[in-house]
């Protein structure tokens, strides 16, 4: 059996008035990686933080396992220098390892906060946690500001973790790479799913198939009781207020709603021309760092285009540029009379705390045009972001992270561009957010740039790639993201291949002249029965990675598999690497 961490009794939280959860249980075990999903404002980083120490309860009890090490680490962390005050030599060198491996210099780890990007002081609170060595490592948002280099880095080092996993993110590649289990909230409520979230996306709809057909069974026998409640004077007897007691439970059946919100968000969009934009030997650099060099590019009408690269590459300058925002040093940049630009910036909005939600959105229209004649109030375009109307009319300092971006994402939209420009859209949305937007996208009928590390995000929206190297060199690639790494992979395997120095024969010398290199008869048992272990290894390994998939198996067995495929992939690399040094001389 594994050895529960933490057992979570009947957790609730409020803020306010507002019920964030109520009476939630569930439990973390020892090697266990989950992933939380639920929409924006439903405490999902509020639980973290409780989980944390950071912050009080409102009822329930947390039992930690007895001297259990949490690691803990914030959507926006600090990086006070005094943390590392007190700590000991062995901390110190795997932080300055971990450092290393995140590409951060100990000058910049040592800088003020205020001097740093936000993606350095991500990378700087993961080599502090991660350099702790918990045995339960809570992430919140912890792709958020990393470029994908950094994420894949991170993606392949906790994919391989002994440590137990507690996180919150919006990165669906990442989640399914590294999660073994899905913790959702809804409604208040938790449902757990033991698998990763392919599996979970399946789980859950079965869920609420089942659901919706049982409501609609309540429904039909509520009509039923409704009418003999209406037509039937209440005796007083037992069997008539059983039946009663029985039709009001039935009417809370009855009237529950499964709240899918497959919003559907269709705008017509503005006309726009053929001409887009032309940039004609672009040139721009700050000091000696180079952002682009002599660039040369012809937007086409229509066109998806993704933008990836490391941080400080220039992407989002870039983008600054197309809009005026930031001049370029030389070169041109004729821009279409007819575009007109929508633009989502890393930084968000500066909302009015004391606004409510709807008269942020009616500053900027009573209506919204939708095309085709259709006209929506500011309230019922608000509803299609996931504002129901009792939320409308909350002071935007109420909301979430995840819900102002959200609200951004709306006032950008509403003004009806035929050119958007989305800078780290993903950033703090819930997955629910991502889906509708990633629809609406994908019909927008007009120009797209997205600047993203989202990989999921980016596969199902864009065309194309711009793919920014740094030092000025661009490469235009024809595809999406994975098509590009795939590209990538084969393209530098064939490249290694062909560097590969050709191994000369040595010219034979005295009594050795006619012998060659042979296995020992030692090395021929070792040489065949590695090719037995590896047949095995891939056979359990197959095995295991089927019956996870498969919905059929224990709890219990697939804590244990999620154990065992770790330790058989790390024993198939070791025997396959001795079989290929042995195969040599066979």
């Amino acid at each position: 059996m594994p050895s529960p961490y933490l057992e979570i009794k009947g957790l609730t939280k409020r803020i306010g008035h507002r019920v964030l959860f109520a009476n939630i249980s569930f439990t973390i075990n020892e090697r266990e990686h989950i992933g939380l999903i639920a929409k924006n404002g439903t405490g999902k980083s509020t639980l973290l933080s409780i989980i944390a120490g950071k912050e009080g309860d409102d009822g329930g009890t947390m039992i930690f396992r007895n001297d259990l090490k949490v690691g803990y680490l914030e959507q926006t962390p600090t990086i006070e220098a005094q943390a590392l005050e007190g700590k000991s030599e062995e901390y110190l060198q795997r932080y300055k390892r971990f450092l290393t491996q995140m590409k951060i210099t100990e000058e910049e780890a040592a800088r003020q906060e205020s001097q740093l990007s936000g993606g350095q002081i991500k990378r700087i609170a993961l080599s502090r946690v991660l350099a702790g060595e918990p045995d339960l490592l809570i992430l919140d948002e912890p792709t958020n500001h990393l470029d994908l280099e950094m994420i894949e880095w991170l993606e392949n080092m906790l994919s391989r973790s002994t440590m137990a996993i507690l996180m919150v993110t919006h990165d669906r590649y990442f989640l399914d790479r590294i999660c073994s289990s899905i913790i959702e909230m809804d409604d208040s409520r938790i449902y757990t799913y033991k698998g990763n979230y392919s599996y979970y996306l399946e789980k859950r709809q079965e869920r609420i198939d089942n659901m919706n057909a049982e409501i609609a069974r309540a429904n039909n026998l509520y009509r039923t009781e409704l009418e003999w409640m209406r037509s039937t004077p209440c005796a007083r007897t037992s069997k008539a207020r059983y039946r009663i007691e029985s039709f009001y439970e039935l009417e809370k059946r009855a009237k529950q709603r499964i709240e899918e919100r497959n919003v559907r968000l269709e705008m017509g969009g503005t006309y726009i021309g053929n001409k887009i934009f032309e940039a004609k030997h672009v040139c721009k650099a700050f000091g000696e760092h180079v952002i682009l060099k002599d660039f040369n590019y012809n937007f086409a009408r229509y066109e998806k285009l993704g933008i990836v690269g490391n941080n400080g590459t220039g992407k989002s300058t870039f983008v600054k540029m197309l809009l005026g925002v930031e001049p370029h040093d030389s070169g041109t940049i004729d821009i279409g009379e007819t575009v007109r630009f929508g633009y989502y910036s890393q930084q968000g909005m500066a909302f009015k705390d004391d606004q409510k939600v709807i008269d942020a959105v009616r500053d900027i229209a009573e209506y919204v045009d939708m095309g085709n004649g259709e006209k929506l109030s500011a309230g019922q375009f608000l509803q299609h972001f996931l504002f129901p109307p009792e939320e409308q009319y909350s002071y935007i300092y109420k909301l979430s992270g995840g819900e102002k971006r959200r609200l951004y994402l709306c006032t950008v939209l509403m003004k009806a561009p035929n050119f958007l420009i989305l800078d780290e859209p993903t950033n703090d949305l819930d997955i629910v957010t991502l889906q509708i937007l990633e629809d609406y996208l994908k019909n927008f009928c007009g120009c797209l740039i997205i600047v993203s590390h989202d990989r999921y995000f980016m596969d199902r929206v864009v065309d194309h790639t711009l793919v920014f190297h740094g030092n000025g060199d661009i490469q235009d690639f024809p595809g999406s993201y994975s098509q590009y790494r795939d590209w990538k992979e084969q393209n530098e395997k064939q490249l290694s291949a062909e560097k590969a120095p050709v191994k000369e024969e040595k010219k034979p010398d005295g009594r050795n002249q006619n012998r060659a290199r042979k296995l020992t008869f030692k090395e021929r048992q070792e040489f065949s029965q590695l090719e037995k272990d590896i047949a095995a290894l891939e056979a359990e390994k197959k095995q295991i990675e089927t019956a996870l998939c498969g919905g059929t198996t224990s709890v219990d067995e697939i804590t244990n598999m999620s154990k065992r495929l770790p330790f058989l992939t790390e024993k198939l690399e070791e025997k396959e690497m001795r079989w290929l040094e042995l195969s040599e001389f066979a």
